[in-house]
């Protein structure tokens, strides 16, 4: 199908023409126009002119949200109604820019935060997201690739019993969820062909406007959606790395419990557009993946332990970095620690927070949070200090008490090099400083042989592509 005459004569120096099932887009100077085909599907209605105004109202308002800078406004061309966008270089789009190893944790650091900052500030919404309706669209899924993939059966008779057994395992943590106010009003088609790099920060576009209950989902199926689609592009280090800041900014590791789940989802989603295109091998590879997600090793505990300045936070980047899958968190006692006192990571405290019964609650809360995503599955590093053998202690049996594997990460640096570092630390966390240092000193007890030291505690630089925070 063309793009109508009327609306091609209504535009000199049309350059390129980009078609999709359910529109087009039309390229010309610096400007792109979005018209909607008149097509009416079972999840999208753009039958009449008017409805079709209508779901370009509701595009230009969703996604300014996102970018302003992009989504101009709503026109008429000889009768069309069409979106006006600012074009951008598509070899910034980031599926592009992951593909050609340009993209870096820093800028998955920064987009970690501006998503926690959205979504918090989105309020919730109570008519969507009830378990039932979650459950419903994971199994519509089976329904359509049961039907376009007749010679898969076995692995999706597989994917749907494992699809059923954790929805009832998690039954009451999608309740809670809805409870919490996490199902939220977000963009709904988060993957990287959705993502641009803008002036070096990463921007979503392209939301979901035609179908309400696709967008308003989950703040960890949004999220889910950007972590697969790394996987798919063999990145897993920095989806881990994504991971773990969207965690330190949103607080959300309640989000883990169900994580699991709506990951299989997203690549179950993303197996029947590929069918639904005839892209069989496509479709069958994203089946692999989800079998993949729903078959991880055990969990393990790792802890770090050290001096400030002492390469703990650097080595335990690097874990993330180089991961080989997405089975690995990272919670940082300096980022916990603020976020018990209603402060957010960059705050500075003035010191006040670092009392030996504010050190004695962070503790606590780290151990929270740490058997938390542990009984949901997910290895966990803890980023803390450590410098007392009874806090070492603690954690050794909490991993002995869940079955898991328990390690310590303790890297060694002189007292001066530790110094020279946290006097040049800038845009962290932590507030230690060489007078921190000096107290510390005075009390560190340090790891003796009898407890589990982990043998790798200085990996060699990580050096494949895209992989480094």
């Amino acid at each position: 199908m063309n793009a109508p005459a009327n609306v091609l004569s209504a535009l000199p120096a049309i350059e390129r023409c980009i078609e999709t099932h359910i529109s087009w887009v039309l390229l010309a100077d610096e400007f792109a126009w979005k018209i909607k085909k008149p097509v009416v599907l079972p999840f999208l209605d753009y039958g009449t002119v008017d409805k079709r105004r209508a779901c370009c109202e509701e595009e230009l308002r969703l996604n300014r949200r996102f970018a302003p800078q992009l989504y101009l406004e709503v026109v008429e061309l000889n009768g069309e109604p069409a979106v006006k966008m600012r074009r951008f270089d598509e070899a910034l789009r980031l599926d592009h820019v992951c593909a050609n190893c340009d993209l870096t944790g820093a800028q998955l650091s920064a987009f970690a935060r501006d998503l926690s900052d959205f979504q918090a500030a989105v309020p919730p919404a109570p008519t969507f997201g009830t378990p039932e309706t979650i459950l419903a669209d994971a199994l519509e899924n089976f329904e359509e690739l049961e039907r376009l993939l007749p010679d898969a059966v076995g692995h999706l008779a597989r994917l749907k019993q494992w699809t059923q057994a954790e929805f009832t395992r998690r039954h009451s943590d999608f309740v809670c969820r809805k409870a919490q106010g996490k199902i939220r009003e977000g963009h709904g088609d988060l993957h990287l062909g959705n993502l641009v790099l803008l002036n070096g920060r990463i921007v979503p576009f392209d939301g979901i406007e035609f179908n309400a209950g696709f967008r308003h989902i989950d703040v960890a199926s949004e999220i889910a959606f950007t972590l697969l689609d790394l996987l798919d592009h063999q990145r897993p280090g920095l989806a881990t790395w994504l991971l773990s800041e969207w965690l330190t900014y949103s607080g959300d590791f309640d989000a883990l419990t169900v994580l699991r789940f709506y990951l299989v989802y997203r690549a179950l989603v993303r197996a029947k557009v590929a069918a639904l295109q005839e892209n069989r091998d496509g479709s069958l590879a994203y089946l692999s993946f989800a079998l993949r997600l729903t078959t991880l090793t055990a969990p393990t505990l790792t802890i770090t332990c050290g001096l400030s300045g002492s390469g703990k936070t650097y080595l335990s980047s690097r874990r993330l970095a180089s991961a080989d899958f997405l089975q690995t968190v990272r919670i940082r006692s300096d980022v916990e620690r603020k976020r018990l006192h209603g402060l957010p990571a960059d705050a500075d405290s003035g010191g006040t927070i670092y009392g030996p019964a504010a050190t004695l609650r962070t503790y606590a809360h780290l151990a929270e949070l740490a058997e938390r995503a542990l009984r949901a599955g997910w290895s966990v590093i803890v980023d803390a200090a450590f410098l007392k053998r009874a806090e070492r202690a603690a954690f050794a049996s909490l991993a002995s008490a869940l079955g898991v594997g328990f390690a310590i990460l303790a890297p060694e640096a002189s007292p001066e090099t530790c110094a020279a570092r946290l006097a040049t630390r800038q845009g962290d966390a932590s507030e230690a400083t060489p007078a921190v240092l000096a107290a510390q000193l005075q009390w560190f007890e340090p790891v003796t042989p009898d407890e589990v030291i982990d043998p790798d505690c200085m990996p060699s630089p990580v050096t494949s592509c895209g992989q480094k925070p």
